[in-house]
């Protein structure tokens, strides 16, 4: 069984057949979702969709493509949604300075703000960060207790290696199964055992051979082949190992 920690299934890609595709996800072998928010609007959406399922659950949070909302009153929402009993993880949060939509001031301080509530609540959080290590450790080191996982990680063996003696987990997507995909491989074979954990970020994202398609959970069973692949054990082996890192990341029993 696996464990998808890191799905939209919000997302707008779903809506002909959101509620048909969620409700077969057990029998693709998926046992649980993570679904994080990505703006105010839809973490909501996460959250009610958790309530539907039991093998669904939500963060909340605001992306970096949204921090420009990111308000005490957004906060405030946030503080309120991480009461209720699905609600795991502060995400996804973080930077992204590859097209700089939202100017990079703007989203350090929605970074820190969340990273602050994170901290406040005790859940871990979530961190998309795409072309700005430095500022994202920096803001990271200012909140030492708060831990979590490192999405799609894109970075180099080293960095998984001084995440994860760092306390952090690190997600691999489809691009495991890419045929250039030499520097995620080597990331791979560099984290833990107990630290890696595999996710979909569909819709985005669909491993080889899906390239192209709409990305979902379903397809998560070729990550697992891989990662078996890279570790020289079987994909049930790899698929038993992430699911329980993925318990144990957002503290489900």
């Amino acid at each position: 069984m696996l464990f998808d920690t890191h799905a939209h299934l919000d997302d707008r890609a779903f809506d002909c057949d959101r509620e048909a595709l969620i409700s077969g996800l057990p029998e693709k072998g998926i046992a649980l979702v993570m679904n994080p928010g990505c703006s105010l609007e839809s973490s909501k959406n996460a959250v009610a969709l958790a309530k539907k399922y039991p093998f669904l659950y939500a963060a909340v949070g605001s992306h970096p493509d949204a921090a420009d909302e990111v308000d005490e009153q957004v906060l405030e929402e946030y503080r309120l949604l991480c009461r209720e009993e699905k609600v795991k993880a502060i995400g996804e949060i973080g930077l992204d300075y590859h097209y700089e939509d939202i100017p990079r001031e703007i989203q350090k301080k929605a970074f820190r703000m969340q990273m602050a509530l994170a901290q406040e609540v005790g859940l871990p959080v979530i961190i998309h960060q795409r072309e700005a290590l430095a500022d994202c450790l920096e803001i990271l080191g200012d909140f030492p207790e708060v831990k979590g996982v490192f999405h799609c990680f894109s970075g180099s063996a080293q960095t998984a290696r001084e995440l994860t003696a760092q306390g952090w987990y690190v997600g691999f997507t489809g691009v495991l199964t890419f045929k250039n995909a030499r520097k995620a491989l080597e990331a791979a074979q560099a984290v833990p055992r107990d630290r890696i954990v595999l996710e979909t970020d569909c819709p985005y994202m669909a491993p080889e051979p899906y390239r192209g398609r709409r990305n979902d959970p379903g397809y998560l069973y070729r990550m697992a082949e891989v990662l078996g692949e890279l570790l020289e054990i079987t994909p049930e082996e790899a698929q038993a190992l992430t699911l329980q890192n993925g318990k144990r990341l957002y503290g489900i029993q």
